[in-house]
């Protein structure tokens, strides 16, 4: 519970939350944040973006940290619900929950540079011993759930999918694809979409992810440029 609060705390505010819009036949959905009914994107408003929809093919494009497993198994329920045709493309960042949302998708994309994580399922719980045990058995109802999407989805064994999950696996875009979570690589670079978020919650999370980017000559100039303002103004 404690390190699903602290991502979605964490990332409260930096993602571009829920949108949609339509061009023609195609709608594009952004899930762009947290997945978490009072920090980010919610099922019910998903949900509710989805039903606005009457174009035949949606695209899902997706950068997101993860969250609430529970929120995206609803969201899930909503794709696969929608007699549209989705495609998911991952932007940045389908961490965690972010994952369960691509699953329900026909096809899914992930730009050059992105990153696929999967784990076993976190929640927020509240309550006595009793509640605590109820909620363990639900988690582990939603691993099962997870585990027969992924392995049907990559094509290996659920024993080695479960393991990946336990052992909190992170995937490179080429990675992605050659495990089959992904069909393809898009040509756009996820670069700088990835690290819009705070991923320090997670124990393996990548150097490229958690690292800072170097800056750049034009960014140093400035910098020394408004240093020496600064410093002949004092």
């Amino acid at each position: 519970m404690r390190k699903l609060f602290d991502l979605a705390r964490a990332n409260a505010g930096k993602g571009a939350g829920l949108r949609s819009e339509v061009d023609g036949d195609t709608a594009t959905v952004y899930v762009y944040d947290v997945i978490d009914s009072l920090w980010g994107v919610s099922a019910a408003d998903f949900a509710r973006e989805l039903r606005a929809i009457t174009a035949p093919n949606i695209l899902l494009r997706v950068n997101s940290p993860g969250g609430d497993v529970f929120e995206a198994r609803a969201m899930m329920t909503a794709i696969a619900e929608h007699p549209s045709t989705f495609t998911a493309k991952i932007d940045g960042l389908a961490a965690s929950a972010a994952t369960a949302l691509t699953l329900a998708c026909a096809r899914v994309e992930i730009a050059d540079g992105g990153f696929y994580m999967i784990h076993k399922a976190w929640t927020f719980a509240m309550g006595n011993a009793d509640d605590m045990a109820a909620t363990a058995k639900l988690l582990e109802k939603i691993d099962d759930v997870l585990v027969d999407g992924y392995a049907g989805k990559s094509g290996k064994p659920k024993d080695e999918i479960l393991a990946l999950m336990k052992a909190e696996t992170w995937f490179n875009a080429q990675e992605a694809v050659d495990a089959g979570f992904a069909e393809a690589i898009m040509e756009t670079s996820a670069k700088g979409q990835a690290k819009a978020f705070n991923v320090a919650a997670y124990a393996n999370a990548p150097t490229a992810l958690t690292e800072p980017e170097p800056e750049d000559d034009q960014t140093r100039q400035r910098m020394l440029a408004r240093l020496g303002l600064y410093e002949r103004s004092a």
